[in-house]
């Protein structure tokens, strides 16, 4: 996962010089902010000089999804308070990914935090390093910014041969992100998370409900 945010970070760095930004944007943007998706936004909004206000929202429609991550990341394995502060500062799709599956079950709260660290430099150096370089890929090269979404495209077939034949599960996101999209177009990732975590709650009650208790 470390080397695959290493194009992405590079593509984010180059594309944040070829907007006109100076490179230590990129290395700032990284090393702060640290939300890969919002941080491509991030870049538009700059340039078009967007009020804080604008930014705010943006980054809190963008990021909202965290809220329904901290729901099963195993944050409570993170010992002391510095530790769970940065964790929770460094709760990426990418780190949900890896701590969520079975085989991370039994990782300790060091190597949760360890992974989500790595990551960190892993994004703050390939950005500063694409930055850097920017100037040496040509202008007319297009569709750097198409990186983040084929890396949650990839991160997202993971998570489907994870699922070991659970078909419903990824049947019922498909149908959550539709009726968001058709319901609620501007909003659709914030409802589509709201309803697809409404219904997998759902389903665990009416599934524990269901079952004769044993002795």
């Amino acid at each position: 996962m470390g080397l695959g945010f290493v194009p992405l970070g590079l593509a984010f760095g180059a594309l944040v010089v070829q907007s006109g930004l100076d490179w230590w944007w990129a290395g700032l943007s990284a090393a702060v902010a640290f939300g890969g998706s919002f941080e491509f936004l991030l870049i538009g909004l700059v340039v078009a000089a967007a009020p804080l206000a604008s930014v705010a929202v943006a980054a809190f429609m963008v990021n909202v999804r965290h809220v329904f991550y901290a729901l099963s990341f195993p944050l409570h394995r993170v010992r002391g308070r510095l530790g769970k502060a940065y964790s929770t500062f460094a709760l990426c799709d990418e780190a949900y990914a890896l701590a969520s599956t079975e085989r991370a079950r039994s990782w300790p709260g060091p190597r949760v935090l360890w992974m989500q660290c790595y990551l960190h430099v892993y994004w703050t150096g390939s950005a500063l390093t694409g930055a850097l370089l920017g100037s040496l890929i040509p202008e007319s090269v297009t569709g750097l910014d198409f990186a983040l979404t084929a890396l949650f495209t990839v991160l997202a077939l993971d998570a489907l041969r994870d699922l070991r034949g659970d078909l419903p599960t990824p049947l019922l996101a498909a149908v959550s992100a539709l009726v968001a999209r058709m319901l609620f177009p501007e909003q659709m990732l914030l409802v589509a998370f709201a309803l697809f975590t409404a219904v997998l709650l759902a389903r665990h009650l009416l599934l524990t409900t269901g079952r004769p208790d044993r002795a």
